[in-house]
């Protein structure tokens, strides 16, 4: 691996866990230190790395760049030495025992912790969302904002307000009672969808894909089944449905980084150990008697890895599906998402005849999506004046231009 890349490799899976562990050791009281000195250490890693040799510890590195930076920046800050006296020795002691690239049982406390917190009930949902998503990930506010269909400004209130009311209820971070688990874990599963789903189709204007991304909503879902406070149906479904999705990556983009639709993937590249993977925690998922959003979208996830091709899908399971999803979680987007399976089942006209009457909110009708099912299913109905009409709105509103050539190939055959 490139020094470059492997720089950039600790900026995306290091962040969450050095600002977790920080948090922990320093209190939350200092979290905005906390955040600018793990910044701070990923950064100095970027300039250096690439010119020098790679550390042999470089999780060490970096927890001792950080360390360090963070303690200067206390004792500037509040001048009490009596914390850092009784921390700091016990802190640096941790610095030789940072492993590797290693995810000790300690580090996987503080990271489940971690996404416990950041999820507290008194702070509002979209606000969690954007403080994970930023402390725990790495999200800039701009791609928070284009994923949650937000104003940045609005982003950096949510953030701001979710990160102040932390830092007033600090002790959480030590003592998180165990009643606050189950009650919080809905909102992780929440928050760790939200990470699969940027790595499975990115707003990112350089990146349609984002492996990496997908890579760590696994391995924070694995790491939540692996704690007794996320040993849940609802958390293996979740791990299924990312299995049977990651499984069609190298599938889903052509050899310049563009995005190939369902019906033209080579399924030769669909990767069968984690498509077993995905049907081993589905299993897992049925036992007892709970239904989510996720079995149902695992579900479906399920139906495409089975079809040997685009047309022996089966497309009436698919429905029957989403018709669930629709009925567990009330989100126009699984009748939009329903209406094309319809369209692909029954044809174009029934897909249209269920968005007819249908009040889409104001944020999807201005958004692509919209406009991209409906120039489709007008196509292929052959309502050409109707298909251009969204044709052009779709291309119009597409974020990345990865999304205007995926549009190209659906609506223009391009």
């Amino acid at each position: 691996m490139k020094n470059t890349t492997l720089a950039e490799h600790f900026f995306r899976h290091e962040y969450a866990k050095l600002v977790a562990t920080l948090c922990r050791r320093v209190g939350a009281e200092y979290f905005d230190s906390v955040e600018d000195a793990v910044q701070r250490a990923l950064l100095a890693a970027m300039e250096s790395w690439p010119v020098a040799s790679i550390p042999d510890k470089p999780s060490a590195w970096l927890y001792t760049t950080a360390l360090n930076t963070l303690i200067d920046e206390i004792r500037k800050q509040s001048g009490r030495e009596h914390i850092l006296a009784r921390q700091q020795e016990t802190l640096l002691d941790q610095v030789a025992l940072m492993p590797e690239v290693s995810f000790s049982e300690e580090f996987q406390d503080d990271m489940v912790k971690m996404l416990f917190v950041c999820c507290h009930e008194q702070v509002p949902r979209e606000s969690q969302l954007v403080f994970a998503l930023k402390a725990m990930c790495g999200f800039s506010i701009q791609e928070i904002a284009q994923r949650l269909f937000i104003s940045e400004a609005n982003a950096y209130k949510r953030y701001g307000r979710a990160r102040n009311y932390l830092k007033q209820h600090a002790l959480e971070f030590a003592e998180l009672a165990a009643e606050k688990y189950p009650l919080r874990l809905p909102a992780v599963h929440r928050i760790i969808y939200l990470i699969f789903t940027e790595g499975y189709l990115s707003v990112n204007q350089a990146h349609s894909l984002r492996k990496e991304m997908c890579d760590e909503a696994i391995r924070l879902a694995l790491l939540l089944a692996n704690s007794p406070h996320g040993q849940a149906t609802e958390t293996y479904s979740l791990i299924a449905l990312m299995y049977f999705h990651v499984a069609r990556l190298d599938a889903r983009q052509d050899v310049s980084g563009g995005l190939i639709l369902l019906e033209d993937q080579d399924r030769s590249l669909w990767d069968k150990a984690k498509i077993y993977t995905g049907f081993e925690w589905l299993q897992k998922s049925a036992q007892g008697h709970s239904f989510s959003r996720y079995h149902a979208e695992a579900a479906i996830a399920a139906e495409h890895c089975l079809a040997t091709s685009f047309a022996d899908t089966r497309w009436d399971r698919i429905c029957d599906n989403y018709y669930l999803l629709e009925q567990t979680v009330c989100s126009p987007i699984h009748r939009l998402n329903r209406a094309v399976a319809l369209a692909q089942w029954q044809g174009a006209e029934a897909g249209l005849k269920i968005l007819a009457d249908f009040d889409a909110p104001t944020w999807l009708l201005n958004s692509f999506v919209w406009a991209a099912v409906l120039a489709y299913l007008y196509q292929v109905a052959g309502d050409i004046e109707q298909a251009e009409k969204y044709r052009i709105s779709a291309f119009e509103r597409a974020p990345t231009p990865a999304t205007q050539q995926l549009l190209a190939q659906r609506l223009c055959g391009i």
